[in-house]
């Protein structure tokens, strides 16, 4: 898998197939399908993978938590890559890489018949696949450990959580290491000193390149949900006030 080429995103909240399509035909180069805070379910995932398929658009889901079962279960579904929320620790890291990889990297259990090798169709070798692997930092004590984490093989991507980061640093201020921005800053130099790429997820388009700027690669840029919402609410806000 070349992870080299544009890396603009977008997340899918809702669990429909047809805007998972919609946004791979838009040109989106990668998906984030949300199995922690978003409305589908992990029985919605196959056919969500399957509005992928014929575009060059990635499949990427966050996990609700780091479960070796699912992690290995997605990407036999077909998933190129996989996102884990909170990870504190170059430890944490290291189980998501093993549950992720086959042997002698990991512990994951090999099937060629399922659907990442079209049920056996593809000749493939356990050695010839890399899953992108991102690590969301989402509180100060990740920000501290992200030089550890981003050195961990297998990591691709420290993304930044920025609803939880900002929660966490408000709640916790003893142990924030700096402002938020301040935050931005120590995960994109670690992330950059270890050879591997930062991540954030946008929720305003007008931040896109002061975050490119800062050295962010792997940049979703809002939600199918929050976009819908958006519309809904300019539609209504068009329409004349009737009058009492």
């Amino acid at each position: 898998m070349n992870h080299s080429t544009r890396r603009l995103g977008t997340w899918i909240s809702s669990g429909s197939p047809v805007i998972t399509e919609l946004a791979a035909l838009s040109g989106f180069d990668w998906v984030l399908f949300d199995l922690e805070h978003g409305n589908g379910t992990e029985a919605d995932l196959p056919n969500q993978l399957r509005g992928l398929k014929g575009t060059s658009s990635r499949g990427i889901v966050r996990v609700g938590a780091p479960r070796e079962d699912t992690i290995a279960r997605y990407l036999d579904w077909g998933a190129h890559g996989i996102m884990v929320p909170h990870v504190h620790s170059a430890v944490a890291a290291e189980k998501i890489v093993r549950a992720a990889y086959y042997p002698p990297r990991g512990a994951r259990g090999f099937s060629r018949s399922v659907r990442a090798y079209d049920y056996g169709m593809n000749a493939v070798t356990p050695e010839t696949f890399k899953p992108l692997l991102i690590a969301q930092i989402e509180t100060g004590e990740g920000v501290h450990a992200a030089k550890e984490i981003a050195c961990v093989d297998g990591i691709d991507v420290l993304f930044i959580g920025p609803a939880d980061l900002q929660l966490d640093l408000r709640v916790r201020p003893q142990s924030a290491p700096g402002s938020y921005e301040d935050c931005l800053g120590l995960v994109s130099e670690a992330a950059r000193t270890a050879g591997k790429a930062a991540g954030i997820l946008l929720r305003d388009l007008s931040d896109l390149q002061k975050h490119l700027t800062l050295g962010f690669e792997y940049i979703a840029v809002d939600s199918d949900l929050s976009l819908l919402r958006k519309g809904f609410h300019q539609i209504n806000q068009a329409l004349p006030v009737p009058s009492p």
